[in-house]
């Protein structure tokens, strides 16, 4: 079997997580994040809902991290994003993490908004 290296230019993956915190880049950010591409930044969760209305028309997906376990987005939040014209895909945050990164490789326009795990 031949492996190859994923490049992800200048987007960053997440590379771990733990309590807490997100690693990107060889370095731990505090949860929670947003990631999009090439840029990482602070959220402050469900009620931060700027940063999340600004990547209207600029992403294709985002992922909803909910923590270490799946949970429903608060009602109006998810009405929001949805008025917003915003698909939003809700998951723990680990699955969300792997399916982010996995859309990132096949270049596509995704953010992920992400809770910490434990």
């Amino acid at each position: 079997m031949h492996l190859s290296e994923i490049d992800f230019g200048a987007a960053r993956p997440i590379e771990g997580y733990g309590p807490d915190f997100f690693r990107l880049g060889g370095e731990a950010h505090t949860a929670p994040l947003l990631v999009v591409a090439g840029e990482v930044r602070a959220w402050a969760g469900y009620h931060d809902v700027a940063p999340l209305l600004a990547l209207a028309g600029k992403v294709d997906v985002l992922f909803i991290g909910t923590g270490g376990t799946i949970a429903h987005l608060p009602e109006d939040l998810r009405e929001t994003l949805e008025s917003a014209g915003i698909g939003a895909e809700i998951m723990d945050s680990p699955a969300a993490c792997r399916t982010y990164n996995v859309l990132l490789a096949e270049e596509r326009r995704v953010a992920l908004a992400v809770l910490p795990v434990g």
